[in-house]
Parts: structure tokens; C-alpha cells; sequence
């Protein structure tokens, strides 16, 4: 494997971080026991530049112009209702308390966010969107949806027709891509796709210079380092602390289930890989069909272990992305830490080699593995 020289003007911790990932073979998301999942890692030499994000201006759609303006009360029409949850949704993302995908509804992600939001800010912590945790948040007064005219980037692909759920049939694809130019965008706005196009009725989102409206959720990094990570398994909730234990980030998990279970205790981050790719032992792992023997599955955004690989020292765990954002924090995992792509990179441009990972709380009962 290749292993490239980092550039001079890189810190010396993140070199550390991103080298050991060129150098090694990582185990992901296995049982316990030794072995599982091997993620080889590509040989970055610097951490790839986030999805470009539009400067911020306002929609000229009146459905943006509504949300925008979506304002606390409790007789709200269903359209009203969506629109208050749309723009609490964006200004949790933006103020790093992740509601994981912004798909306009309700929901448990929506809670924990707020949750937290409450706990940092000085409010009374119980996890419900009411009229102080609304106005605290619009104090942001900024547009949380804008226009954005499709690019050549966006649409020129290669993507592929479905995702197949058998490992061998993923081995064959040269990429483990996005399905369409609209479950890109989806992404890059940390957006549900089936709201991006509910916003969007009419529009070909193939087609360059298309004009459709979009969440704003804000940078992919936060505004300090992180020294420790906190997995709650109780809560299905990861939260990221500064220095001087300010929580500065929060993000919905997916975490292992009764019989493959996310560890305990205390561990550190080991190294931090973009654009993993996965390897499928069936020796080392109790899940797929084995009889298809050793697998190579290629990186991409719809890879198992997704757009970002946060390997720690337990052997064989890792905090990752998901290919399906609208899962996280709702099904079981076969043993690691997933969360959003968008969410896991920007997790991995705030950790460091040696940053804290402490796993606390008992896994609460969840819908069937993923």
C-alpha cells in the first residue's frame, strides 16, 4: 500500500492521524471477539475539502421565504408545523447539535438534538421544542433555506442505478456511489431526499442550471478542537467536548445490538480514514453470506462504513458514516458508532490521534439490524 509524504505546513497531530491510516488495515463493526470487518484505507496525505457549500442568501421561493419565517405557536397548520420543524431542524445543525437528516418531522433525533441545545445554553434540559428553545435558537436570525442552481459537478456522476444489499453484488461495483444526482444534493444539504423533492415538485435535478431550494445548515467544522467523545449507547447520542469541557457538538448513532454489541469503557481515537474501503472476512464475523468468501467492497458515500472511517483502539471498532442518513439513531449496527456522513466528517476534522473516546450507558432495545 502506498504511502504518501504529508505536506510540511500540516499539523503534527492530524499528520500522525491521517499517516496511520495509509500504513494500516482497519477492522470495523464486528462482535466482540478478535477480527471482523477490515476497512483498508486509502493513502491520504491531507483531509479532503468538505462539499461546497453556497454563500447564504435568501430564497426567492415563497416556500423558503415561508419557512424562514416560520415562527413558535401551538395551532399551527400542518404545512406551518413543517415549516417550524424544517428551520429548527437547520438552526440545531448549524449551532452543532445535529438532528441528524433535516426531514421536517418530529421524532427522537429532534428531541436529543434540542436536549442538548438545552443543556449547553443554560435551559431547563428536557428535550422539548417550546417557545425559549425556539427564540434562543432564531436569535440566528440568518436564512435557513436558499436557491441553488444545479452545477455540471452534481449531475456528471458516475453513479449507479441501486445499491444492492448483497455483499458479493457490491463487490462488483466500481464504486459505491450516490444512486442520483438527487440523493447527492440530498446529502450535500443534509437534507431527506424525500423532502428535497416535496420542496421541489417540478424540478430535474439531473439537469444543469436548475434552481431548487435547500436547507442552509452551516459548515462542516466546528469551532474547537475536540479532546473527548462521549458515546452514550443509552441515548444513541455521540457528544464531542472541547478542552475546557464545553459540549460543542452533539449527533444522533446507530450503535450494536444485544447480540453485537458497541463496547465499553474508556478507549482513544487511533487514526481517521476518508473514502474507506470495506473488506468482508466472513471468517472473522457472524453476519452475511459467508459461502461468497472474502469480499472487497470500494469506497463511496454508499459504502457500508460510508464517507469517513474514525478508527479507535479497541480492536476492530470505529465511529463511521451510514449510506442511509435517514436510519441513524433509528435501527442497530453490527457493533460500531455510525452516524451521518456529513456529521461523521465533521467529528473527524475536530478529533485528533489520542482524543478520549468513552462509551457510557446500556443500549436500549432497537429495531432490527442494519
Amino acid at each position: 500500500m502506498r504511502i504518501v509524504k504529508p505536506r510540511s505546513k500540516m499539523p503534527a497531530a492530524k499528520v500522525a492521524l491521517l499517516l496511520g491510516a495509509s500504513a494500516l488495515l482497519l477492522a470495523a463493526c464486528s462482535e466482540p471477539a478478535p477480527g471482523g470487518r477490515q476497512a483498508a484505507l486509502p493513502a491520504p496525505d491531507v483531509q479532503p475539502a468538505p462539499l461546497a457549500i453556497p454563500a447564504v442568501t435568501p430564497s426567492s421561493s415563497p416556500v423558503g421565504q415561508a419557512i424562514d419565517k416560520a415562527q413558535w405557536g401551538t395551532q399551527l397548520t400542518p404545512d406551518q408545523m413543517r415549516a417550524l420543524l424544517i428551520r429548527t431542524q437547520v438552526l440545531l445543525s448549524r449551532a452543532h447539535f445535529s438532528p441528524g437528516v433535516i426531514d421536517g418531522t418530529d421524532g427522537d433525533n429532534l428531541k436529543d438534538a434540542v436536549l442538548h441545545y438545552e443543556a449547553a445554553n443554560g435551559l431547563p434540559a428536557d428535550g422539548k421544542l417550546d417557545q425559549q428553545v425556539f427564540e434562543r435558537l432564531a436569535a440566528d436570525s440568518g436564512p435557513v433555506m436558499t436557491d441553488y442552481v444545479i452545477a455540471e459537478a452534481d449531475v456528471k456522476g458516475p453513479f449507479v442505478e441501486t445499491i444492492p444489499t448483497d455483499y458479493k453484488e457490491m463487490a462488483a461495483l466500481d464504486r459505491l456511489a450516490f444512486t442520483s444526482p438527487a440523493e447527492l444534493l440530498a446529502e450535500k444539504f443534509h437534507m431527506d431526499e424525500v423532502l428535497l423533492k416535496a420542496l421541489n415538485p417540478n424540478a430535474d435535478f439531473g439537469a444543469v442550471g436548475t434552481r431548487i431550494l435547500v436547507a442552509a445548515p452551516g459548515p462542516e467544522t466546528l469551532p474547537a478542537a475536540v479532546t473527548l467523545v462521549q458515546v452514550d449507547k443509552a441515548k444513541r447520542q455521540v457528544r464531542a467536548y472541547s478542552q475546557d469541557g464545553r459540549l460543542v457538538a452533539s449527533y444522533p448513532a446507530t450503535i450494536g445490538s444485544s447480540d453485537m454489541p458497541t463496547p465499553a469503557g474508556e478507549w482513544a481515537v487511533n487514526m481517521v480514514a476518508f473514502d474507506p474501503t470495506w473488506n468482508y472476512d466472513p471468517s472473522k464475523l457472524n453476519f452475511g453470506d459467508k459461502s461468497a468468501g472474502k469480499l472487497t467492497i470500494k469506497p463511496g458515500p454508499n459504502n457500508p462504513v460510508g464517507a469517513v472511517w474514525i478508527d479507535l483502539t479497541k480492536d476492530t471498532y470505529g465511529i463511521h458514516g451510514a449510506p442511509e442518513p435517514r436510519l441513524v439513531g433509528k435501527t442497530a449496527s453490527h457493533g460500531c458508532v455510525r452516524l451521518t456522513n456529513w456529521d461523521a466528517r465533521q467529528l473527524a476534522s475536530a478529533v485528533s490521534k489520542g482524543t478520549k473516546v468513552v462509551f457510557v450507558g446500556t443500549p436500549q432495545a432497537a429495531p432490527a439490524k442494519t
